[in-house]
């Protein structure tokens, strides 16, 4: 792969990963919730690390072509964001307030956040749609091995912004509890609205 192709893709890659969405909601919900963003941000690549390597073996085309598993994907996807959605808008807490969340329940928060990526059929439609555009399956390097550096790429770009997301809500909040707790509503209040999008676009579809 040329540089040019690897900048081309970059640029669109950013600019679709700094477009907020669940897996911002999330980030921000955890920056002002969980002792560390890491564990969520951590969970996030996960799923598109799954993503990667269903993209890598070819399974992304099929799964993308099959419309009962897509549409199979995307309620659960959408049921499980508006599940999250509705605990986050029960227990709006403030930096630091809850102990549940902390270094005894990382791999919980880890599998949340795999499950909000991995469960987004928007990013599977990305792999399916965004990366063909740039792999040139003409060059030296094979198809795959593109696919995994376009995905590697995707995952770094995702890692950065996402904590980047939550430090700064958990910087920025640190001092106003009041402030703190009306983000972390509207976080809950985004992934519902996120969900029931989905949910309801996939089915009328």
């Amino acid at each position: 792969m040329n540089t040019t192709t690897v900048a081309a893709f970059l640029a669109v890659d950013l600019l679709l990963v700094f477009t907020p969405g669940a897996d911002w909601a999330y980030a921000i919900s955890a920056g002002l919730r969980d002792r560390s963003v890491v564990p969520a941000v951590a969970g996030l690549i996960a799923g598109y690390a799954g993503y990667t390597l269903l993209a890598v073996a070819g399974l992304v085309v099929i799964v993308a072509s099959s419309a009962t598993v897509l549409t199979a994907l995307t309620a659960a996807g959408a049921v499980y964001l508006m599940w999250l959605g509705c605990g986050v808008l029960r227990r709006p807490a403030t930096l630091g307030a809850s102990t549940e969340a902390m270094s005894s329940s990382r791999g919980r928060i880890m599998l949340k956040g795999a499950g909000i990526s991995g469960l987004n059929p928007k990013a599977l439609l990305l792999y399916f749609s965004l990366f063909p555009q740039f792999i040139d399956p003409e060059s030296g390097w094979p198809v795959a091995a593109q696919t995994g550096l376009l995905g590697a790429f995707h995952m770094t770009a995702c890692a950065f912004v996402y904590l980047a997301v939550g430090v700064l809500a958990r910087t920025v909040l640190k001092t106003r509890p009041a402030a703190a707790r009306a983000v972390t509503r509207v976080s809950g209040a985004m992934m519902i609205v996120i969900g029931g999008f989905l949910l309801v676009e996939r089915l009328a579809a």
